[in-house]
């Protein structure tokens, strides 16, 4: 019989991986143009407030742009940790989002080593399959740790730049963190997050779409929880 990895080398590699390059791409893009835009933005901020324009290099490494860009990031992050991790024990009945009411699933079963095709870290066993078992959250909830001090790097950097154009006194971090700028634009973000997670959740249970993996066969019944 002819293995899955002979199956898959005989489709292109724009075949088997198009939709991370897709998605991929159109970050790139969404980020070119933020920064560009951005970058305008910021300028006329500066100008606004009697300083002058700075270089698009200069842009890259300031507090606007850190606070923009990981504001955004670290609302992502923590949409997909959390999803990752509720999903482990919650459940949506009809959803194609959630795990069966009743049955066990196929996530759910320990990890077998004697798979001829199981992940090395399985087949060793130990600790380092309490992490591999365990490191799409860790590594979700690093992401979200990493971007939101970026956030609060940025916000940080760009607050106390404004202050100084104002002729205002500098804050120190902790008396920046007791300001509503930081906690606005950062609960702006996760209730967006959450709202669209609650949709996708809700939405599944009565809506499809044939032909893709978030949705339910379209004559699936209402009640029947997951894909």
């Amino acid at each position: 019989m002819e293995s899955l990895q002979n199956k898959n080398q005989k489709k292109t590699f724009m075949y088997r991986n198009s939709l991370s390059i897709v998605f991929i791409a159109l970050f790139v893009i969404a980020i070119g143009a933020q920064v560009y835009f951005g970058w305008q933005e910021h300028n006329q901020e500066l100008v606004e407030l009697g300083a002058p324009s700075i270089a698009l290099t200069t842009y890259l490494t300031s507090g606007h742009f850190f606070s923009a860009t990981f504001e955004n990031f670290q609302s992502e992050f923590l949409q997909m940790a959390l999803y990752v991790i509720l999903t482990i024990s919650l459940r949506q009945i009809g959803s194609a989002e959630s795990k069966d009411i009743e049955k066990p699933e196929e996530v759910d079963r320990d990890p077998d080593p004697s798979k001829p095709d199981a992940p090395y870290v399985v087949k060793r066993g130990g600790w380092r399959l309490s992490i591999y078992q365990n490191s799409l959250s860790i590594a979700f909830v690093l992401l979200f740790l990493l971007s939101w001090a970026g956030h609060l790097y940025g916000s940080f950097m760009d607050y106390n730049q404004e202050q100084i154009l104002k002729n205002e006194p500098e804050k120190t971090l902790s008396d920046f963190l007791k300001e509503p700028l930081f906690w606005f634009e950062t609960f702006q973000n996760w209730q967006s997050e959450f709202l669209s997670v609650a949709s996708i959740v809700i939405l599944t249970i009565f809506l499809r779409q044939k032909g893709s993996p978030e949705s339910k066969p379209v004559d699936a019944g209402h009640l029947e929880t997951g894909k």
